[in-house]
């Protein structure tokens, strides 16, 4: 079970830090995902971490803005987000990627937490 957390109002420029805390399961034996979605938009990949916190991957719309990291002690997977914009408004998820599959797509990865909203004001 995953719990997304952090999300708020804040304004362009600004920085927020989100947190998943992950229970019930080996945490550090599975690679992360952050994801997004707009109303009326497909859920998309943010970022991944693998198990042990020594690769990540990135959407190409990040940019160098954000950072993904994991406290697998704690059973946390963080998201570093600087220079937010409006377009980055979204509720954010968590997720576990499946065992067997290679691919960043929403359908690659499940045990979904509940969300947490971003928003950004300009």
């Amino acid at each position: 079970q995953l719990q997304a957390s952090g999300g708020g109002p804040v304004q362009a420029g600004g920085s927020l830090r989100l947190s998943c805390a992950a229970s019930g399961r080996t945490f550090s034996s599975y690679i992360m995902g952050w994801f997004r979605q707009t109303p009326g938009k497909e859920r998309e990949i943010v970022a991944a971490i693998s198990g042990s916190g020594d690769s990540s991957y990135y959407a190409a719309f990040v940019k160098g803005r954000f950072t993904i990291s994991r406290d697998n002690a704690k059973n946390t997977v963080y998201l570093q987000m600087n220079s937010l914009n409006p377009e980055d408004t979204a509720v954010y998820y968590c997720a576990v990627r499946r065992s067997g599959s290679f691919y960043y797509r929403p359908s690659d990865f499940g045990s979904w937490g509940q969300g947490t909203l971003v928003t950004v004001s300009s």
